[in-house]
Parts: structure tokens; C-alpha cells; sequence
């Protein structure tokens, strides 16, 4: 980890911390929210001793005559550093089922999977502190580990670059705002600090019914943001498909009703669900990857794994 003091996130004995794994924080379940918190390991500083900053020699040439001079400046410790991004990522409100995200351990099911963790890797590792960077949007099915890789990017950039970012789920948003209203409060109260923040990734685009509402608020927090050059992340799951597919009917062409509704439903399309003008801007503020139809659900799937291969009596399940 690259802010990772030396002698930090280790035992005495030079074994390194098995509660950090080494990283000087632990990121946990508490309640609803992803939350974390420095290591036990790391409370105590060797280097600084605690005081939070440490006297760092530096040189540089001042005039030409003198040539270069070596001179010594107060710097923040590497702990101190530490201390503000674990605030940092504490301030992102991921959800709690997604606090042990990381690139690491998503899981590609095929090769769509495999690019869209491609792309949120090469943004992470790749992003540079205010310059205007082109984020992405990830499509699928429920259950396909969008929101894993919203939350593992967001833990990179919070964590290891001390970029501020937010996580936001939209229909809560929506949800937030009406009961502001209630509190007094304006909408643009709520959404003014999620326009501004580095990098702001909102989940289940589209979701909601679509109201007047709805569609005035996501066009107003989408334009702040695309007008102030700032990155957004997005995750949803209507397709990101330009125009409907046409979808075979039976051999005679008919359907039941409850057939006609699937049909329907499968074939709604990201641009229908926000409009015209925001997706407009979506394709100029975003990488497109969508996953396909027959993306294995990963919940589905571990839980039939589990019901078929039950962990033996006696034995707690762990948890995952």
C-alpha cells in the first residue's frame, strides 16, 4: 500500500498483521454501511511517534550562484495520511454488503464480466487527481457484481489516492430528498454536496417510477456534474442498447399477456428510462460495458451451491 510506513501493518516478530493483511486499516460490515478504521497494528507510529508529522530533508537550487541547498521541511507522517483517508472513505456511505470489495476478488463469469473489471481497474489505477477523467457505466442483470465493482473502485481511489467520492444509491436519493422536503430543506441542499465531490458513482440508474420528480432531480445532479467536468461512475440494469432489438414472437405470432409484460420488461433500454438529453450526456461522460442477458446471478448461484453441498453438521457457515 503506498502510504504504508515502514514497520507498519507488521508484528514484532516481522510477521505481517493478519487482521490488515498488512494494510494498516480494516474495512468492515457496521450495520447498512461499509466503515473503516485503522488497524490495531497501526494505532501507535513508529515513525512519528505519534506526533503526525515527521521533519523531511529536501533539496533545490535557489540561485545559481549558491547552487543546490539542502533544507528540512514539517511534512504529515504517513499515519496522518492514513487517518484522513480512512475519514475520507468513511465519508462515501458504500452499502455494508459490499465493505470486503475489492478487484481482487470479482469474480468473472464470462468474458463481458471480465472487461467491465477491466475498465473499472485501468480508471482506478489510472485516474489523476483533478484532471477531468471519463468514467463508465456498467449494465447487467441483478446480481452481477455492478455495485462490487463501483465499490472496489471507489475504495481505490478514497483509500490509496485520498480522492473524495460518493457512493449513491438513486432511488434512496430520491427517497432522502422527499423527506428533506418534509425537514424544510431543498432538494438542491441534498444533491449541492454530491455535485461537487471528485468522483460520485450512482447505482441503479434508471430504477424508479419515473416521475416528474425523479427525472428533474437526476437531470439536475447528471448536468451539474457533466458542466463542472466531473467524473461519474453509474451502474444499472437496462440496457445500454441505442435502439430495440426486434424480439421474435411464437410461431403464430401470439402471446399471453404475462408473455408480452417479460417481453417488455427485458427489452426497456437505458435511453427510455432517463431520457433523451441525459443519455446524451452519459455517452460522452462514459465507457459503456454491458453484460450480457444470461449473466449468472452470483447470489443465486452460491446459494444453490450451498443448498447443494451444506457445510457439515457441526460446522458454522462462514461468512462471505
Amino acid at each position: 500500500m503506498a502510504m504504508r510506513e515502514t514497520g507498519v501493518g507488521t508484528k514484532a516478530s516481522g510477521e505481517v498483521c493478519r487482521v490488515c493483511a498488512g494494510r494498516t486499516y480494516v474495512v468492515e460490515r457496521q450495520g447498512d454501511q461499509a466503515l473503516a478504521r485503522v488497524c490495531g497494528c497501526s494505532e501507535n507510529c513508529p515513525v512519528c511517534g505519534g506526533r503526525g508529522h515527521v521533519l523531511v530533508e529536501r533539496e533545490a537550487t535557489f540561485s545559481q550562484k549558491v547552487g543546490p541547498r539542502r533544507y528540512e521541511v514539517m511534512e504529515p507522517c504517513g499515519c496522518t495520511l492514513r487517518r484522513r483517508r480512512v475519514a475520507l472513505y468513511n465519508e462515501v456511505r458504500l452499502p455494508g454488503v459490499v465493505a470486503h470489495a475489492s478487484f481482487d476478488n470479482y469474480r468473472a463469469f464470462n468474458e463481458a464480466q471480465d472487461r467491465g473489471r477491466g475498465v473499472a481497474m485501468h480508471f482506478g489505477h489510472q485516474f489523476v487527481k483533478g484532471a477531468t477523467s471519463k468514467g463508465f457505466i456498467l449494465s447487467g442483470p441483478v446480481g452481477t457484481g455492478k455495485t462490487h465493482l463501483l465499490a472496489a473502485t471507489l475504495g481505490h481511489l478514497v483509500i490509496e489516492m485520498g480522492v473524495r467520492a460518493r457512493y449513491v444509491e438513486i432511488s434512496l436519493l430520491y427517497a432522502t430528498i422527499r423527506r428533506g422536503f418534509q425537514e424544510g430543506k431543498s432538494g438542491g441542499e441534498i444533491i449541492g454536496p454530491l455535485s461537487e465531490v471528485e468522483v460520485l458513482a450512482i447505482d441503479e440508474l434508471g430504477k424508479g417510477r419515473g416521475s416528474p420528480f425523479e427525472m428533474e432531480t437526476l437531470d439536475e445532479l447528471i448536468a451539474r456534474r457533466y458542466n463542472a467536468g466531473r467524473t461519474t461512475l453509474f451502474a444499472t440494469n437496462y440496457s445500454l442498447e441505442p435502439e430495440r432489438k426486434a424480439r421474435p414472437g411464437g410461431p403464430t405470432g401470439y402471446r399471453t399477456t404475462e408473455d408480452a409484460k417479460a417481453v417488455v420488461k427485458d427489452a426497456e433500454l437505458l435511453r427510455e428510462r432517463v431520457g433523451e438529453r441525459i443519455y446524451s450526456r452519459l455517452c460522452e461522460m462514459c465507457t459503456f460495458v454491458e453484460l450480457p442477458k444470461d449473466t449468472p446471478d452470483r447470489r443465486r448461484t452460491r446459494q444453490e451451491m450451498d443448498s447443494l453441498h451444506p457445510p457439515p453438521t457441526g460446522m458454522r457457515s462462514m461468512g462471505r
